[in-house]
């Protein structure tokens, strides 16, 4: 055998051991916990074929607390590039199987590598964690690492796609990242995210809590809305990146891909016609509206179960992808709340930064009222929505299905607030408030002079209500002053939109020049 026979097999054995991470041991303690490995998971992200991995032999350089004798190539982090339908992703996948996948120093400086060569490719970044944080053999090049991380999360925010799938614990400083990416999806029962384990809680307040409580996938997605997604397995999870990668683009100065449309763009939908109640105070399902006008009935929706009365999402309208920001009648009366515009606000941003057009279903009689919401700075959270709409230069096409009132008519991206195109169906009622509410306001000292006097105070209030209904709720008066593009028929609402969009396909217009905007946080 020649020297150079012998390095080759050399370098091919030495793959074998750098593809085994932490030894069979830890890859069967890996699948016996029902989790998939870091390359395993990789395989089913990526094309098959496509995987180029870098720093497949570097090393951590710790001798502290004997870490010497747990040296492994490549240090508890797979990273590289690939390809996901055909399109150049960069990915990196945190390996449990080496020392519980704990962030050393060099397992940074591999993660900042592929985070810095999809800055300059201009593709998206997918990052898996499954680690139990911070080496803490290394002290402070750990933490250093983890803060090198975090500035490659800021800088590239806004130019190329981040997403964040946690398959395993993610605890302390380790949650600011994913926190920092544009999307977040969590396993459900085997991930966790919190800043300060049940044990310090404990020591610390007192409160006993488990981990699934503390920070776990249901906590995230129905409570905090830290996360955007969740899954019952890891196949699932991996299917639900793939899917939304394919909703947006490369990074911010490409448009969104394009599918080809087997859905007649001119398809009328009779239900529309017939799906708002004569009750203004009954509800209706905003999803069946959805369905009705979109590509083949298709939306991904986004943060499902968080702040349900709005909803958010990607659909497509003669195969191009938007983003959809909608009011949910069926939950709360579809009232906007703190949660509800910090979420919509969120998605607008990113729909913004990433060129993807915005269509707004309105359907929202008002902000939430209370102390609860006044102390939480519902305040500042309206003003986060108002600040996404009136920032956005994207396409933006808005229709008004029923009720949209006072504030949170003006948030739910109106004219004024640079929209593009502005529709309304004729059940749209467009106004300050509703009719009881004006009435209460306009007509108190008659309705009190008629009670004192013995007269029929209901009556004259009714009457008063359905005056002020017939001249102000109503798509009309806002049409009258141009407020409103056009009052159109419920069943054409999917032609209108595509039309819209397709006018809306050239559209360029910039913000002025300045550093950033001081978004009310």
């Amino acid at each position: 055998m020649s020297k150079q026979t012998e390095r080759i097999q050399e370098l091919i054995e030495l793959r074998e051991k750098a593809r085994l991470g932490g030894g069979e041991k830890a890859i069967d303690k890996q699948h016996a916990r029902g989790k998939f490995t870091a390359r395993e998971r990789i395989t089913m992200l990526l094309d098959e074929g496509s995987f180029e991995e870098f720093d497949m032999f570097k090393q951590h350089r710790c001798y502290n607390f004997g870490m010497e004798k747990k040296q492994y190539l490549g240090d508890g982090v797979v990273v590289g590039s690939g390809t996901v339908n055909g399109r150049l992703v960069y990915v990196f996948a945190q390996d449990f199987t080496v020392n519980g996948g704990s962030l050393s120093e060099t397992m940074a400086q591999k993660i900042c590598k592929v985070m810095d060569m999809a800055m300059k490719m201009g593709a998206p970044v997918i990052g898996i964690n499954d680690s139990g944080g911070a080496r803490i053999q290394e002290g402070i090049n750990a933490l250093a690492g983890y803060a090198e991380i975090f500035q490659r999360n800021i800088m590239a925010s806004g130019v190329v796609p981040q997403i964040s799938g946690i398959f395993g614990p993610c605890a302390g400083g380790a949650v600011y990242s994913p926190a920092l990416t544009d999307f977040t999806l969590m396993m459900e029962n085997t991930s966790y995210m919190f800043l300060t384990g049940p044990a310090v809680v404990k020591t610390v307040t007192g409160e006993d809590v488990d981990q699934e409580s503390l920070g776990g996938a249901s906590v995230h997605s129905t409570k905090s809305g830290v996360t955007h997604f969740t899954a019952s397995t890891e196949e699932e999870a991996i299917a639900m990146i793939q899917q939304l990668l394919s909703y947006i683009p490369q990074n911010n100065q490409e448009e969104t891909p394009r599918v080809e449309c087997t859905d007649p763009i001119d398809r009328k939908e009779d239900i529309l016609n017939e799906i708002i109640p004569d009750n203004p105070n009954q509800a209706y399902d905003m999803y069946k509206v959805i369905a009705a006008i979109t590509d083949n009935s298709e939306f991904f929706e986004v943060q499902p179960n968080y702040a349900q009365n709005i909803i958010i999402g990607f659909a497509r309208f003669n195969g191009r992808s938007v983003g959809i920001v909608a009011n949910q009648p069926s939950k709360f009366a579809g009232v906007l709340d703190c949660n509800a515009s910090r979420k919509a606000a969120r998605f607008v941003r990113f729909c913004d930064a990433f060129n993807i057009p915005l269509v707004s279903l309105v359907d929202v009689p008002g902000f939430l009222p209370g102390t609860g919401q006044e102390y939480n700075a519902v305040i500042l959270h309206g003003a986060k929505l108002l600040y996404a709409y009136g920032e956005a230069t994207v396409p933006k096409v808005t229709v008004t299905l029923r009720k949209s009132y006072g504030g949170s008519h003006i948030v739910m991206s109106c004219k004024q607030l640079r929209g593009d195109i502005n529709y309304a169906w004729p059940s749209a009622e467009i106004a300050v408030m509703g009719g009881s509410g004006a009435v209460a306001v306009l007509y108190a000292k008659e309705a009190k002079a008629k009670k004192e006097a013995g007269e029929d105070a209901a009556a004259f209030i009714k009457e008063k209500e359905e005056e002020y209904t017939k001249l102000f709720a109503n798509p009309y008066n806002a049409a009258k002053y141009g407020y409103i593009d056009d009052v159109i028929e419920p069943r054409n609402t999917r032609f209108r939109v595509i039309r819209a969009l397709e006018q809306l396909a050239t559209k360029s217009i910039s913000n002025p020049a300045k550093k950033h905007g001081n978004i009310p946080l």
